[in-house]
């Protein structure tokens, strides 16, 4: 019987190899779902008006920068080591690259949860929190789809995460034309609509971070680089 996607990076002669790869994922995927949980924690917490979960959040965000730290040294590691080659080289650096990813949509969850203490000090907007939910709910369900692409080494579900992004383009200048329009009529609520603007920037972003992980999942998978690469292109490398 052919061996699935799923054990394609544990079949080595070398049980510890198996083992470091294995950690690597497992590790990775903490990581994910450590960041993932923090955009939505800062999300609830703007919408709330909770400056005290707004203010944990933006603390906890030491704890995702030494995670990224971990998996770099554990990636450097695992190729000085092992010396992979083909197709568990591909794993290894694209996982150096999608922990930057990650690293990053931390960033994004931390200047939310900036933006909420900020809301939460000084009232809340007057528009745009039914956006903001849409927009955070649509781009965190692509990163747990890239997250679970991943891990099941699914590059058919990677590519639809791809196609998601130009979605998330849409709604999120959608969401800022009507903010604008109500800030050009009502100047008064100039600075915590701006607030709020940020916010759903911050969203968006990590709409593409999702989207770049998808990206390396297809590479890891399939063993083609399909970064800037037209989303039908991309479908002919991934095939039905």
């Amino acid at each position: 019987m052919p061996k699935s996607k799923d054990d394609m990076y544990g079949d080595h002669i070398s049980h510890q190899f198996n083992d470091d790869l294995a950690n690597l994922k497992n590790d990775f995927l903490k990581m994910g779902g450590l960041v993932e949980q923090q955009t939505i924690d800062a999300v609830n917490a703007l919408i709330d008006g909770d400056g005290w979960a707004a203010d944990e959040i933006r603390a906890r965000d030491r704890i995702v920068d030494n995670m990224e730290k971990d998996l770099d040294e554990e990636a450097t590691q695992l190729i000085a080591r092992r010396q992979p080659a083909a197709r568990d080289l591909r794993l290894v650096i694209a996982v150096i690259k999608m922990v930057s990813d990650l690293e990053r949509v931390g960033d994004e969850a931390k200047k939310i949860a900036k933006f909420a203490l900020t809301l939460a000090e000084e009232g809340h907007a007057p528009r745009g929190y039914v956006e903001v939910r849409h927009i955070a709910n649509h781009v965190t369900t692509m990163l747990n789809e890239a997250l679970d692409a991943f891990s099941r080494l699914d590059s058919t579900q990677a590519l639809k995460i791809i196609r998601e992004d130009k979605r998330v383009d849409e709604e999120y200048q959608a969401a800022t034309r009507t903010l604008l329009t109500f800030m050009m009529e009502d100047s008064r609520n100039i600075s915590r609509c701006m607030s709020v603007m940020w916010v759903l920037r911050a969203l968006e972003r990590v709409g593409d971070h999702a989207c770049n992980i998808a990206e390396n999942v297809i590479y890891m998978v399939e063993g083609e680089d399909v970064r800037h690469t037209p989303v039908e292109e991309a479908a002919k490398i991934v095939g039905p």
